[in-house]
């Protein structure tokens, strides 16, 4: 088990109680869950001896960690490597957004994507969704995981929160997944640990009230925010839902959830809002906490669309214009798809060139495996020129001889 600093303990041991607290102290030696969301629009299957994630649709528990690189269909995008407390997202969504026939999202922290591809999973097929994430390095992997999910009506950007204020923009749900001190990822991943420090904590709560604040100005109203951290301190989450409610008008809603998933509410004294707390030990997941709210006390009206009073290119720095389907990015026109095998298609992935059958005509083709398409290549007969964007490739020199499926068709 990983040493963790002695201010955190100190002060969690506190906060959950001793009970709750060595729970999550047990939780370092066991095994971490691994779970997945499955894309509703490739489907490719379903994972054999798979457990539901009983807060999110489309999702599964997989009984250990396969090596994603390997497979072909989640380069694909058939499927999202996510961390189960994060998919309760769907269940705020499900009971908070059912009634409506559109809305317009913007997810204003947004990479490395796992809460955007729900998002866009799970709102109408007519809303649009804005991922937004202020760090250039990260919007980039932001935007693989936008297109590579394959969904319309996306628009990936690289901009301060500030600058959406600015732009008048409007929003009928926005998502403040806030920057945090990372406590609820310390069993995963060691690095949050080191970073950690009460000093930190302060830093963060400051910063997510600021994020905040501008999310307020784009939010409709009757518009959802809903307010999320992987952090367990109240600083950063319950005294920060209890800012929101003294400073604008505002309602916190309760969702409706099972006893069995052993979710844990406001651990701030005094402090009885319905808030959801996920702790590694209690509930089979990582750390997450999560609260909707609701700007005045009117449901939403859908805005059909965004205003903005200034040009788009000119307020922010879009990654990309729109971003569709990664197969049908760059044609209008249905493309010749030709079948790799696993070994070709891992051979593609690491951007090599390929040979294609004889009969593959000449020209840009659609290359594919077990049906869903990997992207493009340039057929000019002795060759295949790979098309796939080379910041995507496959870096490992160990390649599978055989492929050993995540997903198995049902």
């Amino acid at each position: 088990m990983a040493k963790l600093p002695v201010e955190f303990t100190t002060y969690t041991r506190q906060l959950m109680g001793d009970e709750r607290f060595e729970r999550y102290l047990q939780s370092y030696e066991e095994e971490t869950p691994v779970s997945i969301r499955l894309n509703p629009r490739k489907p490719a299957g379903m994972p054999v001896d798979a457990e539901d994630v009983a807060w999110c649709r489309n999702a599964y528990f997989l009984k250990s960690r396969p090596n994603f690189t390997f497979d072909p269909l989640f380069h694909a995008g058939c499927y999202y490597v996510q961390e189960a407390a994060s998919m309760f997202l769907d269940e705020v969504l499900r009971q908070h957004l059912s009634e409506h026939s559109f809305a317009n999202c913007l997810d204003l922290c947004a990479a490395p994507g796992g809460k955007s591809t729900l998002l866009r999973s799970a709102l109408p097929e007519d809303c649009v969704l804005y991922s937004n994430e202020p760090v250039r390095n990260r919007a980039s992997i932001l935007l693989e995981n936008i297109q590579k999910w394959g969904y319309p009506n996306c628009y990936v950007t690289n901009a301060y929160p500030k600058d959406y204020r600015k732009s008048k923009m409007k929003f009928d749900v926005i998502l403040c997944d806030v920057p945090c001190s990372g406590e609820g990822m310390f069993r995963k991943d060691e690095a949050t640990i080191r970073e950690w420090s009460p000093q930190n904590v302060e830093k963060c709560w400051r910063l997510q009230r600021d994020i905040v604040a501008d999310a307020w100005e784009c939010l409709n109203e009757g518009g959802l925010l809903i307010y999320s951290t992987c952090t367990f301190n109240t600083k950063e989450n319950e005294e920060n839902i209890r800012w929101i409610l003294d400073n604008y008008e505002a309602e916190v809603l309760k969702v409706d959830t099972n006893p069995a998933w052993n979710i844990t509410g406001s651990l701030l004294n005094g402090f009885d809002e319905p808030v959801y707390r996920f702790i590694p030990g209690i509930t089979k997941s990582e750390g997450l906490f999560i609260c909707a709210l609701r700007k005045g006390k009117k449901p939403i009206v859908p805005s059909h669309g965004t205003k903005c009073s200034t040009p788009w290119n000119k307020m922010f720095h879009p990654m990309e214009q729109s971003v569709p389907s990664h197969e049908t990015n760059w044609k209008q026109a249905p493309l010749c798809q030709i079948a790799l095998s696993y070994p070709q298609a891992m051979a593609y992935l690491r951007h090599e060139a390929l040979v294609l059958p004889e009969d593959t005509p000449r020209g840009i083709v659609e290359v594919c495996f077990l049906g869903h398409p990997l992207g493009l290549a340039k057929n000019i007969g002795n060759r295949a020129n790979n098309l796939y964007p080379k910041e995507w490739k496959i870096k490992t020199t160990h390649i599978p001889n055989e492929y050993e499926p995540i997903l198995k068709e049902i």
